[in-house]
């Protein structure tokens, strides 16, 4: 095999990856980028082995602190490959083989037609005749993120900032700040920055978002990525490596986590799935848009994907987990006259103990001192069916209080150990769902809700962080038996809704500290926070399709009846470009604010069909937490919807100038579309492809409908 020979071509219309070898015949993915993008020349960029396997006793390189350098990488040599099709995706799979252990890899790239997103995970097995620790495997390596090391001047480092009531803050600095270059007289030329992004414990998003990207200032060329794991246990490095920036996304390693994995003879592993999205131009919000089209690929199909009903849940600013038949009644009958199709029933619903439920949780059972009466529960239910609403509860389902009989009647073996004994956070103990005897108690919870009470909704919360995780299994370290679970979770939502194909689930961790693409390719919706003031969810709200799709990203809108008008729209106005979760204290709302409500709620569902398929945009950037004003786009082929925030601030000005490039000469219609009241006022310059809006007060929002006018 001569140097740099080219093994394979693969790609679509979207998409074009090229991986040659060096010398010693090691495969390298030289190129990734668009179909009629030249590959990098070669012996350019950082020449990285596909794959690197941190093995116990095999070591690492010199550059000890980072994943890459491994000599099980090193040492990986190509054996054969092969390309199909699997209905809209492309699959390309290399078969590598290490003959001092026996470790074969298998590498495996998918792609779906038409999109540019790279989907990567690797398969190992142990075909040797000893037993190999894992200590860290990459699911996918590049190290071609830049053609020129001129790039490296000009490319900024993006990641999200991700901390309960504050999520998905983006932050965007040069890449020069994250990674200086360094002395190559003192450093060796191979070993120069990186830097890194990890998760903790067991909320998947706990710190940061398990996402990252590298976006050209200078021409808008820019890479997005995201590591679809549902725990804490994941890494992503970006740096430079001769000249060149590289990536490489991982699950959980030895160095982050603790992690490594037993792996015997004739054994396999499979780690965690990782994708990659690229803008050749366009900048962030193009690479946004792509990624949104892949991740409405990979999730598993469900009626509620298309139809978005509209979900009243009686917790935020309104129960506030203190729910009783007689103070349910009253908002059921107020969020059916609203427009509300679902109507859930959050925590406190299993509550004999008047707010003492923390460490008693488990069994789920209604409780008789909240739905007094022969029907108990099922008066509610009824009001709610009667209203011709479908109704929901919430579970936090991996928990069981100390004090509830279920905690003495599963064996130890079903909950997360460590050291020999049970886990204890905060008085709760936290299933394990490998084992039998937790999967089939919760099947038998979910089962009976179905089917006994009816219930056609579950919000699924997770209030804990169980900390590294559980090593119940002999010689098992706690993130990897974290990632045991994590998995047996995904397998568990299957089976619900194998079971009950109609049911909604909603992925909730105290908001969004479990906002991974693990999870949310088998949920239908997302808690995007539990942030309770208006104000300061509206960034939150803006900046949740950079990590939701629109049409699974649930916002908190809360009309309060001290609320003043202009406050009512705003919190209204959060949740049209998404899902609305209603809530508040609606039976007491003026008639002028009740109508405001109700207002929006029409137009949500008269835009819905849309939400449900547009890709999202930021005119005015990615909000920061403080921005007077934040915008939020969606566009359809023909339409744009724009949601324009302003908020009191400092040398906040009555009107703001938003960019919108897609529509540049374009004749262009404008309609406010919510609220109708609203003083707003909006003009469009199709020279300069620009939207001024105009607000009078603070806070305000306004929904604009912007599309094309015939000629």
């Amino acid at each position: 095999m001569t140097d740099n020979r080219v093994l394979l071509d693969w790609g679509h219309d979207a998409l074009r990856l090229v991986i040659d070898a060096d010398q010693d015949g090691r495969p390298r993915l030289r190129h990734v980028g668009g179909p009629d993008a030249a590959p990098v020349p070669k012996g350019s960029g950082a020449p990285l082995p596909l794959v690197e396997a941190v093995v116990g006793g095999h070591g690492r390189h010199w550059s000890s602190q980072r994943l890459i350098d491994s000599v099980i990488g090193a040492r990986l040599r190509y054996r054969s490959h092969d390309t199909r099709r699997d209905g809209d995706w492309h699959q390309l799979t290399v078969r590598m083989h290490d003959p001092e252990t026996g470790l074969t890899a298998h590498v495996v790239y998918r792609s779906p037609d038409s999109i540019p997103v790279l989907r990567g995970h690797v398969e190992l097995h142990n075909g040797g005749r000893e037993r190999l620790d894992l200590e860290s495997v990459t699911s996918l390596v590049l190290g071609v993120l830049t053609t020129d090391a001129a790039q490296l001047d000009t490319a900024d480092l993006l990641r999200a900032e991700n901390e309960w009531l504050a999520e998905y803050r983006w932050q965007r600095r040069p890449l020069r700040q994250a990674v200086p270059a360094l002395n190559a007289r003192v450093h060796r030329p191979n070993g120069k920055g990186c830097f890194t992004t990890s998760g903790k414990g067991s909320w998947s998003s706990a710190g940061h978002l398990p996402m990252g990207g590298l976006s050209d200032r200078r021409t808008g060329r820019t890479w997005l990525w995201q590591i679809e794991h549902n725990g804490g246990g994941w890494l992503w490095e970006c740096g430079e490596r001769a000249d060149a920036a590289f990536l490489a996304l991982s699950g959980p390693s030895d160095i982050a986590h603790g992690w490594s994995h037993r792996l015997e003879p004739g054994a396999s592993f499979t780690t965690v799935p990782v994708a990659l999205a690229l803008a050749e131009t366009g900048g962030v919000d193009e690479a946004f848009a792509a990624l949104t089209r892949y991740r409405r690929a990979i999730r598993r199909p469900h009626p509620d994907h298309h139809h978005l009903p509209v979900i009243f849940n009686d917790y935020m600013n309104c129960l506030m987990g203190d729910p009783t038949t007689a103070r349910l009644l009253p908002h059921i009958d107020a969020a059916a006259e609203a427009g509300a199709e679902y109507f859930v029933i959050d925590a406190g619903w299993y509550d004999d103990e008047n707010g003492g439920w923390w460490d008693s949780v488990g069994a789920w059972e209604p409780a008789a001192s909240r739905f007094p009466g022969e029907r108990g529960i099922h008066e509610v239910l009824d009001r709610i069916r009667g209203h011709g609403m479908v109704p929901g509860l919430w579970l936090e389902p991996e928990v069981v209080g100390v004090r509830s009989p279920v905690a003495a009647a599963l064996p130890d073996e079903a909950f997360f150990r460590r050291h020999g004994a049970r886990v204890l956070e905060t008085g709760r103990y936290h299933l394990d769902l490998r084992h039998p005897a937790a999967r089939g108690h919760l099947d038998r919870v979910v089962d009976r809700l179905v089917g006994e009470l009816g219930i056609g909704y579950l919000k699924l919360d997770y209030n804990l962080d169980s900390g590294s995780g559980t090593s119940s299994h002999p010689g098992e370290t706690p993130a990897d038996g974290l990632l045991g679970h994590n998995r047996a979770q995904l397998d568990w939502l299957e089976g619900i809704l194998d079971r009950h194909p109609r049911l909604v689930l909603e992925n909730c961790a105290s908001g969004g500290m479990r906002t991974d693409h693990a999870l949310l390719s088998r949920v239908q919706l997302h808690s995007t926070s539990d942030q309770q003031n208006l104000q300061l969810y509206a960034p939150i709200a803006a900046a949740a399709p950079s990590a939701v799709t629109p049409e699974q990203g649930a916002v908190w809108a809360y009309p309060q009846p001290e609320d003043s008008l202009d406050e009512v729209a705003f919190t209204m106005a959060s949740a049209l470009l998404g899902r609305i979760h209603l809530s508040g204290r609606l039976p007491e709302l003026t008639p002028d604010a009740r109508s405001l409500t109700h207002e929006a709620v029409a137009v949500h569902k008269a835009i819905r069909n849309d939400v449900a398929t547009a890709v999202p945009s930021w005119p005015l950037g990615l909000p920061g937490w403080d921005d007077p004003w934040i915008s939020l786009a969606l566009h359809t082929p023909d339409t744009a919807y724009v949601t324009v925030w302003r908020r009191p601030g400092d040398g906040s000005e009555d009107s703001t100038v938003l960019p919108l490039p897609s529509l540049q000469g374009a004749p262009v219609r404008v309609d406010v579309l919510y609220p109708s009241t609203t003083k707003a006022r909006a003009s469009w310059d199709p020279k300069s492809a620009a939207l001024r809006v105009f607000l009078p007060s603070a806070p305000s929002a306004v929904l604009l409908r912007l599309s094309a006018r015939p000629e």
